[in-house]
């Protein structure tokens, strides 16, 4: 039988080079501390194959354009039942306008109530809460809105959503004479204006615009002068647009036009033409601030119903 013999340098170079792989892995295993790099090199993973400790592992940054979930707050219980709210949703309204919430009892705990009503708005405004009585709160922006901004109401059970126009602000300027109109901070109108003469003076400050009569008799019997007395008056007047509970509009005055832009005749309201008068009353909307300067004639309450701002 024929046999082939292997050279026994060979066979035992062979013995040892199996010997020292065998070696290197149990070496690995047994310390893993003093292992070298797992690939040649490549960086060593902390607490594998260097003497670095572990590190904790980082936080995943935020993924760009996600915004994080907004913490919305938790409406108190209501201690009414739902209230109704003005204004009424869907409406649209002047910068200026109040949110007013009526409760069908009185409220004894105004500081529970407030805390399950929310107001929201779309920009962000800030505002604050005040009390007309017991059974109606007000909420106003501490400025003027800006034009366009989505409120969202919610007292109790009751919601509603409303937004304001365009930023319509008047003023009447009674050192002048005038009442200028700007939209958006734009002028877009001036019109001459005559104000409450002496014993009759327009009081000053900030009124807001509420119901628009296309024509009616203004008569002074309504705040306490008979219309036969000296100053007394029932007049019928066109394009009238309130801006105050007590009495005050701006209206057509067409028997003024003379004294307007120079002369004060009037007995509180802001007099202009027909043409003027009718421009304002299609122009305004409710909620619209007009705002009186420079009159001898103090300023309009706060509790006026309209002079929200003056409080």
């Amino acid at each position: 039988m024929a046999f082939t013999l292997r050279s026994p340098r060979r066979l035992v170079a062979r013995i040892t080079l199996a010997g020292a792989v065998t070696a290197l892995g149990a070496a690995a295993l047994v310390s893993p501390a003093q292992a070298d790099p797992l690939w040649p090199g490549g960086p060593e993973v902390p607490g594998f194959g260097s003497s670095d400790p572990v590190l904790p592992v980082p936080a995943l940054p935020a993924l760009p354009g996600i915004a994080p979930e907004p913490q919305i707050q938790r409406l108190a219980p209501a201690n009414f039942s739902d209230p109704s709210i003005s204004p009424n949703a869907g409406e649209v309204v002047g910068v200026a306008q109040p949110i007013a919430i009526r409760f069908n009892e009185a409220i004894g705990d105004r500081g529970a109530a407030e805390a399950a009503i929310r107001v929201t708005t779309s920009p962000s405004v800030d505002g604050h809460f005040y009390w007309i009585n017991d059974t109606q709160v007000r909420w106003l922006p501490n400025e003027f809105y800006p034009a366009h901004t989505q409120v969202t109401v919610e007292a109790g059970g009751a919601h509603a959503d409303f937004s304001t126009g365009d930023s319509v602000i008047t003023t009447a300027d009674d050192a002048t004479k005038t009442i200028t109109v700007t939209r958006n901070g734009e002028v877009v109108k001036t019109m001459p204006t005559s104000m409450g003469k002496a014993d009759h003076e327009t009081p000053n400050g900030t009124y807001i615009v509420g119901e628009r009569l296309r024509e009616m008799y203004m008569d002074s019997s309504t705040y306490g002068v008979p219309v036969d007395a000296p100053d007394g008056y029932r007049t019928y007047v066109e394009y009238a647009t309130r801006i105050s509970y007590s009495g005050i509009f701006v209206h057509a005055a067409p028997w003024s036009v003379d004294a307007q832009g120079n002369t004060d005749t009037s007995h509180g309201c802001l007099n202009v033409s027909t043409e003027d008068g009718k421009w304002f009353f299609e122009t305004a909307q409710k909620g619209d601030p007009v705002i009186v300067v420079n009159t001898a004639g103090g300023t309009l309450s706060g509790s006026d119903g309209l002079g929200d701002w003056n409080r």
